[in-house]
Formats: structure tokens, C-alpha cells, sequence
């Protein structure tokens, strides 16, 4: 009995019918003809009241749901959820449908409602966009049930305590492969590459077919087979990739709900599988005060998974990176000369000549390119009219903000270091082009 009560709920419907008859049962106070109405209205809300119990609680298993969730969620993208609801009545049934969203979402207002036919079967979809790497408790699959009487709802309840942990970005994984194995690279804005000279590895000699580059004719082998025959070059495999993820307090900025460490982390599970399917050899670690979550370079099938795994549990730990401690971790740790992928972040040109020492020594051995990060907030508020005097000094300021980013830039151009100035939500697509434009010339 204590659970039958605990599931029945009173719908609007029912509130309404009883305060126009009580309001009836007023005025029939004035009007005595009245009353004899009010009394049979009220008799017959209770009898359909008590109709709907019956109709509602007869069938017990009443409509059954099931919540169909990922084995993972990707961070910073739209995942899907399915919800499966089957009515086991022998009428129709509006549903309402209440899933108790992890609380990460801060979601209060979630809904789904449908008028189900007998015996039938719907599948419900709705997305979350998780932004936070962990773990995501969903609670119960509350359902509502009533008939087109409507004047009470049923409560049932599915799927208790369903939790799932939420990864860096892995949906962009073959989202972004395509991107880079194919030609249609401006679509998705990147640059078009032209390969310049052979820096590639010889792969074999074969008939020459037209567009064929005819720089590439073997003379020898043509003289010998009377056709023409041209030498096919691939571009060299096996060279070290590293991303170098800086954890450091500048990195924990948010944009887009997401912080830039996210957008780092992100951009570096993509690039690994890039690289990877490009037959180089992957690999990651991050740094702060020290070095750590290191993940060495290499070219096996459960690397992927490794770098994933290694990924997932990245978090900044909000002090100032020590770049002196990296150069002397690299110094010992790397011994090939390899492209290292650096995410951080500089606001001033006083900011990066603290640290240029360092980067300028890393150079020298290895190939460095500096990701940093533009802000966009500074930029959107340039596009604003100035009318004040605070609206004028607040755009001069961040004009100032603008162009030190751009000198950065130039500084880094001046001593031979790579560097990347992108807005957050394209550094995936920035990225990959760099390694893309690496790998066509042969710096590496």
C-alpha cells in the first residue's frame, strides 16, 4: 500500500475539475438550483477517479523503459542517449519521461513526453555535452504513465546508479583522420601543402601513368624496359612525434565551457592517431613543476589505447611551469631528434622571454612548435564601438593585449622556433595542418 501511494500522483487535470465544482458548491449557496448539479459532478469525478486508479494500476508491468548509454562519453562533443520505452497497456498512455542527468550538467528541466499506442514500441534520443573529464553518475529513468482519462499518473522508475566515465574527445578521431588522408582538406579549413624537393623515402620503381611527376623519371630503368618508368617515393615513417602538454596554471583558462588544458588534450589524442596512421610513433607527457604521464614514442596498436588512458586523467595543478625542469627532462629522455607539439599559453612578451632561454635550447636538437592560444574574448570585444571613455580604454587595452600575442609570434620567428597563435576551437584543425606542412617539407 505505502509503494502504491508513493507512485500515485494527482495531475492538474484533476485539481482543476475539483476547485470548479467546489466553486460550484460556493455559489450554490446564492443559488440553491445548484446544488443538486454540483453533488452529481462530484460523484462523477470520483467515480472516473476511481476508474483511472483501476485502468492505471491493473496492468502491473505498465510501461517499461531502459536507458541505453555509451560505453564512454567524448569530452567537449555532443553524445548521444537512448532511452527505450515499451507500453504494456491495452490503451493508449501519455508518457512523461524524467531522466535524472549527472550533476555535472546542472540540468533541472529534462523532459521527454509522447502518447504511446497499445503494445508499442518508441526509442527517445537526447544528447549531453559533457565538459569535464571523470566520472558521470546518472540516476533514475523516472516515468510517468496515465491514461486519456488524465486525471492521475503512475511513477515508475528504471535504470539505478548508471555510471560512465567521460574521455578526452575520441569522436574526432575519424572525424579528423578523413580530414587529413583526403583532398578536401579546405573544406575543413586547412591549408592546401605543397611538397617541396624529395625529402621522402624511395619506395620502388613503377610505369610511369599520366600525372606521374615527370622529375621523378628513371632514366636508367626506361632505357631498359623501352617505357617510361618512374622512382615512387613515400613520405619517411618512423619519425617521433611528441605532444608536450603544459598543465600549468596559464593553461586552465576556460573557453566554450571547456578549458584550454581540455582543448590541448583534445587536439593531442587526435594528432597521436594522425601520426600513428602516417606510420610515425606517438607519443605524450605533460609538465608543471615536473614531468610526468609520459608515454614514449611508439608505433604498436595499444598505443592509441595507452595515450587515451593517459589522457583521462590530466588535470592542471595550477602552479608556474617550470620550463628549466623540461629542458633537462627532454635533454635526458629524448635522444632522436623528434617534433615536439608544445601547448601552453603566453599573455606578454615578458612572459615568453622568461622562458625563451629554454625553448631556444630545446630547438637546437629538436624540431618545437609552440601552440598558444589566442583570446577571443579580447578580439570579440575590439569589434564594439567605443563610446565612453572606459570603452576607449578598455579597447585600447585590449588592442595592446591583441598585438603582443601577434609580437610573440615574431619572436618566436626570429629564433628559429615554430609557433601556432589559434583560437581554441580550431587547434585540432591548425594542428594537424602544421604536422601536415611538416611532413610535406621534410623539416623533420
Amino acid at each position: 500500500m505505502k509503494v502504491f501511494f508513493k507512485s500515485l500522483y494527482l495531475k492538474k487535470t484533476f485539481f482543476t475539475a475539483f476547485f470548479s465544482i467546489a466553486v460550484l458548491f460556493i455559489v450554490s449557496y446564492f443559488f440553491e438550483d445548484l446544488l443538486g448539479v454540483a453533488k452529481l459532478l462530484f460523484y462523477i469525478l470520483l467515480i472516473l477517479l476511481v476508474f483511472d486508479i483501476l485502468l492505471v494500476y491493473r496492468n502491473k508491468l505498465g510501461i517499461q523503459a531502459n536507458r541505453i548509454l555509451p560505453e564512454k562519453l567524448s569530452n567537449g562533443d555532443q553524445n548521444t542517449i537512448t532511452l527505450s520505452v515499451i507500453n504494456r497497456y491495452q490503451f493508449k498512455s501519455k508518457v512523461s519521461i524524467i531522466d535524472e542527468l549527472p550533476i555535472q550538467f546542472q540540468q533541472r528541466n529534462f523532459g521527454i513526453t509522447a502518447i504511446l499506442k497499445p503494445s508499442q514500441e518508441r526509442k527517445f534520443t537526447y544528447t549531453v555535452r559533457p565538459t569535464e573529464r571523470g566520472e558521470y553518475h546518472f540516476g533514475n529513468l523516472n516515468i510517468f504513465s496515465s491514461s486519456l482519462i488524465g486525471f492521475i499518473a503512475r511513477k515508475q522508475q528504471y535504470s539505478t546508479e548508471a555510471m560512465v566515465p567521460n574521455y578526452p574527445s575520441f569522436l574526432q578521431l575519424k572525424k579528423y583522420e578523413f580530414v587529413a588522408f583526403t583532398n578536401r582538406l579546405k573544406l575543413y579549413g586547412l591549408k592546401k601543402i605543397r611538397r617541396i624537393g624529395h625529402t621522402l623515402e624511395f619506395e620502388q620503381i613503377k610505369e610511369y601513368v599520366s600525372g606521374d611527376d615527370v622529375r621523378n623519371i628513371n632514366w636508367k630503368a626506361t632505357a631498359k624496359r623501352n617505357h617510361l618508368m618512374v622512382n615512387q617515393y613515400q613520405d619517411e615513417k618512423s619519425q617521433p612525434i611528441y605532444s608536450v602538454v603544459d598543465t600549468g596554471r596559464v593553461m586552465k583558462m576556460p573557453f566554450n565551457e571547456l578549458s584550454l588544458l581540455d582543448y590541448a588534450i583534445n587536439a593531442t589524442l587526435v594528432i597521436s592517431n594522425i601520426a600513428i596512421k602516417k606510420q610515425d610513433k606517438a607519443g605524450m607527457f605533460t609538465f608543471s613543476r615536473k614531468v610526468e604521464n609520459t608515454v614514449v614514442a611508439q608505433r604498436r596498436k595499444s598505443q592509441m589505447s595507452l595515450i587515451l588512458e593517459t589522457l583521462y586523467n590530466v588535470n592542471t595543478d595550477f602552479a608556474e611551469s617550470d620550463f628549466a625542469r623540461l629542458y633537462i627532462d627532454i635533454k635526458r629522455s629524448i635522444t632522436h631528434r623528434s617534433l615536439l607539439l608544445l601547448y601552453t599559453n603566453f599573455e606578454t612578451l615578458d612572459a615568453l622571454h622568461r622562458q625563451l632561454p629554454y625553448l631556444q635550447a630545446i630547438a637546437k636538437t629538436h624540431l618545437l612548435v609552440i601552440i598558444f592560444f589566442e583570446n577571443t574574448e579580447l578580439k570579440s570585444l575590439l569589434d564594439i564601438p567605443a563610446i565612453t571613455t572606459q570603452q576607449i580604454f578598455e579597447k585600447t587595452i585590449a588592442e595592446k593585449f591583441v598585438y603582443e600575442k601577434k609580437m610573440i609570434v615574431n619572436e618566436l620567428s626570429k629564433h628559429g622556433i615554430h609557433s601556432i597563435l589559434t583560437a581554441p576551437e580550431d587547434l585540432t584543425i591548425n594542428t594537424i595542418n602544421k604536422y601536415l606542412e611538416i611532413k610535406a617539407r621534410g623539416l623533420l
